[in-house]
């Protein structure tokens, strides 16, 4: 009898510690694996700088296009730009003509 006694007594004094570490091993699964945690964070870093790429080359193509369109504006009208696209347009370039495309840092004006 005092052999279960002390069982009861050995078992109830560890259910405290055993709670304790049970609640540290949830937060700390969480810490690395869980919805804001280290491999997670990783993760959405490597998305980030995906989406910067991304965002570096579209601003890129939106230079390029504004280059474009401000070649093409009435009060400054680029001959070779508006011949260049008339052509590509109507299907009627010649595989013969030479297109020099605008460097990324050249201006018109």
């Amino acid at each position: 009898m005092a052999s279960g006694r002390d069982w009861r007594g050995r078992a109830g004094g560890m259910v405290a510690p055993l709670l304790f570490l049970a609640v540290a091993a949830y937060f700390g699964w969480n810490a690395t694996r869980g919805e804001l945690g280290l491999k997670t964070y990783v993760h959405r870093e490597r998305d980030l700088e995906a989406a910067r790429a991304t965002l570096a080359r579209a601003e890129a193509e939106v230079r390029t296009w504004e280059q474009q369109v401000r070649s093409l504006r009435s009060n400054r009208l680029d001959q070779d730009a508006l011949d260049e696209r008339a052509r590509a347009m109507l299907n009627r370039a010649d595989p013969a003509d030479v297109v020099v495309p605008y460097g990324p840092n050249s201006r018109l004006f």
